[in-house]
């Protein structure tokens, strides 16, 4: 993380919240407690951006400048929301396609399964406010710029954008090794949200209950599974192919 990708100080932190600034995270020191970081605390609470305690050293290893306890991440790009993109897709006359994030938190993978997005024409990738990857300058150069052009929405949970777009007409496919469809059996010919799960944990139980499909890609060899953002392009071009016929 390069140190133009920072903002240092509680004040500052503070005035680029108050400014509009596209915060990702703010990590504070686990013992900050002052009239400032309350109010940090306080400006904060009703927007997406997570606050997380950690050690001092974390902090110091990140910057020798005085941070004061408090760092705050920029994003690359200003975020949208699935409020404001869902109607503008269905005015458009489009028929919608959409790619969620849950607990993907390898950069490398965001950035490929982005790159892919913008190939694919996919509407939109949704990634979860908490414990997730986000548009940071090494996300952007693994997508070949694919992040600068792509609407990324951050939402602040993966089960309440799911909820959401199923009540917008969408249905909800999870990709998940659980399923017992293949991926070609499902239809994507209607308004069409794909879930990714993170390599380690896969999406959560409670997302998996709430989507309409689960489905599955073959594997034929010894390994159990692809990496994330090559069964990502597996299933989008699914949806290329089967609104082509």
């Amino acid at each position: 993380m390069k140190e133009s990708e920072m903002i240092f100080g509680t004040r500052a932190v503070i005035e680029a919240v108050q400014a509009g600034k596209e915060v990702d995270k703010i990590l504070m020191r686990r013992d900050l407690q002052n009239d400032l970081s309350r109010e940090l605390f306080n400006i904060v609470k009703d927007t997406h951006i997570p606050i997380q305690r950690v050690p001092q050293e974390k902090l110091d290893r990140l910057t020798r400048k005085n941070h004061q306890g408090v760092i705050a991440f920029i994003s690359a790009v200003t975020y949208q929301t699935l409020e404001d993109i869902v109607p503008f897709l269905y005015e458009e006359g489009k028929n919608p396609f959409i790619v969620l994030l849950d607990g993907i938190t390898d950069v490398r993978n965001f950035g490929a399964i982005a790159r892919t997005c913008e190939c694919a024409g996919t509407d939109a990738l949704v990634i979860p406010a908490r414990n997730s990857v986000s548009v940071n300058a090494d996300a952007v150069k693994t997508s070949a710029g694919a992040l600068l052009t792509l609407p990324v929405c951050k939402e602040n949970s993966i089960t309440d954008a799911i909820k959401f777009l199923k009540d917008c007409g969408y249905k909800v496919i999870a990709a998940t090794e659980k399923a017992t469809a293949e991926y070609t059996q499902a239809d994507y010919s209607t308004p069409t949200a794909i879930v990714m799960g993170g390599e380690d944990m896969g999406i959560s139980m409670d997302n998996l209950r709430i989507c309409d499909e689960m489905v599955k890609i073959p594997i034929a060899g010894t390994i159990a599974s692809l990496n994330v953002s090559a069964a990502a392009a597996v299933l989008m071009y699914e949806v290329v192919r089967q609104r082509k016929l």
